[in-house]
């Protein structure tokens, strides 16, 4: 069985950048727990999938993304 390698929705569109202040960005790569969301889940390749999470973890520092989200409110 050969599977059908899918490519990277940032290698796809050069003009997408990843960028700590590009919040809304950020969300779709983070669970509702607030944790980061695996590379097989995202879809995306390894280069960007660090460069991804190093931004997710800048964003938490400058507050812009909370650490832990209360998901029993």
């Amino acid at each position: 069985m050969v599977r059908k390698q899918t490519k990277c929705r940032f290698c796809n569109d050069e003009n997408l950048e990843i960028d700590y202040k590009n919040v809304d960005l950020l969300k779709q790569f983070i669970s509702d727990t607030g944790k980061i969301l695996p590379r097989r889940v995202t879809k995306v390749c390894l280069k960007h999938q660090r460069k991804l999470s190093k931004e997710i973890k800048r964003a938490r520092e400058m507050a812009l993304i909370p650490f832990v989200v209360d998901i029993y409110k």
